[in-house]
């Protein structure tokens, strides 16, 4: 069993040795700020003994170094973005916050490559590339709130992914201190290699558990000039849900698919006071963006776009604006509105699977009693089913219904190929999911992955996998 120490007041003081004074923090109110990510349900909810806000990797290496010494657990924190409780410190022990390492190191625009360090804003890498004529692709839909790191560490994916891939698809290679304290650079900025394990792939959705990740690679793309954006109005799910592979054999390309549900249109349209067409009619949408590098090109597959939206039986095709955006981007703070203990499901099934799952939803629902909102990557699968606490249960009382949906939901998403996380990741919110859907002999692989990186189980305990259990 893991033998983890209380944080002691001398250990506090080697910590100030390293970060000076305003670089440690005990003040319980402090604290109490560090106790959860995004996850609204106080069930979930630790608080830390100390946390540190490091701003060299050099410092983050001692840090651990002490830590791993005095059997310390560390929980590695980016923007406290996340939903599935990974930057909750399980173990209370030490938080450690990567927000002041927030630097662009390099951007080279004739080499398409940026290093950055973590703490760095997603929405900051996007802009400064946009000003250069140059795309960094990763598009997580918080890009304004989460930062590099946090989206290393969970394979972060968002609007982009249909066509340029998630995180791990962005990236070269990254340094890393290990959980006994090395400072190591794994990767390189190389468009092939086979030389030894692909640890950079490793380290990617490894959510905090073989190490703490400061800086990254990441690769940058020449930024199309051209685009369209339509929406494609259907009155059935199974109708939009043809959508995405019809497109991608017609040649299309799409950047980004995304669909919403009736009710999650309508929640997201009232939190953003706007009217939006057709969804007082029980519609759904599905929003598609092309981007091109020829203005002929775009004008072609606009055509082309509209015919198969129209042929799959949507109502209605108009002109995606800012409004829609919006309200697709502003969809977790309107769900958040109505109930700050919502559940962001995240699951990924093959995109000719969607249609089967999504029809499976009306009697879980109905079974365990919920009232859900959906919306969805369609383009890529992954489906984000939000169960709201609309009846007021207790904390407790609402996360034992979710587990008894987690259940019946998930032996359905995997019977059909798929897994619980497309993007989110599984932190400890689904490690007893995690366990009972994942043979045992790849949970075995994970394991001894862990204890082999990290021996006193320090680095983000509890997470993904029990190496205790």
């Amino acid at each position: 069993m893991s033998k983890f120490n209380k944080v002691t007041p001398e250990f506090v003081e080697k910590l100030r040795s390293i970060l000076g004074e305003k670089g440690v923090t005990t003040d319980p109110e402090k604290l109490l700020t560090f106790q959860t990510d995004e996850e609204g349900n106080s069930y979930w909810f630790r608080t830390p003994e100390v946390v540190v806000f490091p701003e060299t990797t050099e410092q983050v290496a001692a840090v651990v170094k002490l830590a791993n010494e005095h059997l310390v657990p560390i929980t590695p924190r980016a923007a406290g973005s996340g939903v599935a409780c990974g930057a909750i410190p399980i173990h209370h022990g030490l938080v450690m916050e990567l927000d002041r390492m927030n630097k662009i190191l390099e951007l080279d625009e004739d080499n398409l490559y940026a290093v950055v360090q973590t703490g760095v804003r997603t929405s900051e890498i996007q802009e400064q590339c946009r000003q250069r004529g140059l795309l960094y692709a990763g598009d997580p839909c918080s890009a304004d709130s989460c930062q590099i790191g946090g989206n290393v560490a969970t394979n972060a994916g968002g609007n982009k992914a249909v066509k340029y891939g998630t995180t791990r698809n962005q990236i070269y290679g990254m340094k890393v201190v290990t959980p006994t304290g090395d400072i190591v650079d794994i990767g390189g900025r190389l468009q092939k290699c086979s030389t030894g394990y692909c640890l950079e792939q490793l380290f990617c959705g490894s959510e905090g558990t073989l190490g703490i990740i400061t800086e990254v690679t990441l690769k940058l793309r020449p930024l199309p000039p051209y685009k369209f954006d339509l929406v494609s109005i259907f009155k059935t799910d199974d109708e939009a849900f043809t959508l995405p592979n019809k497109l991608l054999k017609a040649g299309i390309e799409p950047t980004s698919i995304e669909y919403m549900d009736n009710e999650a249109l309508k929640i997201s349209s009232n939190y953003c006071d706007i009217t939006l067409p057709h969804v007082d009619e029980g519609v759904c949408y599905v929003i598609v963006t092309v981007e091109t590098f020829d203005e002929d090109e775009l004008d072609r597959k606009m055509e082309k776009a509209g015919d198969v939206c129209e042929a799959c039986g949507a109502v209605d095709v108009i002109a995606a604006d800012e409004r829609i955006w919006g309200c697709r981007r502003q969809f977790a703070e309107a769900a958040r509105d109505i109930d700050i203990m919502f559940v962001a499901e995240d699951f990924v099934v093959p995109l000719d699977k969607i249609a089967e799952i999504t029809s499976k939803l009306p009697a879980l629902k109905e079974k365990h009693g919920l009232y859900t909102v959906t919306v969805a990557h369609i383009g890529d699968g992954n489906i984000h089913v939000l169960p709201l606490n609309k009846d007021g249960l207790s904390p407790e009382g609402w996360m034992e219904k979710m587990e008894s949906f987690h259940a019946d939901l998930f032996k359905e998403v995997y019977a059909l190929g798929g897994k619980m996380s497309g993007e989110h990741g599984v932190g400890y919110k689904k490690l007893k999911e995690f366990k009972r859907h994942t043979p045992e002999g790849e949970r075995n692989i994970i394991k001894a992955i862990k204890k082999a990186l990290d021996p006193n189980n320090i680095m983000n305990p509890s997470k993904i996998v029990d190496i205790d259990e």
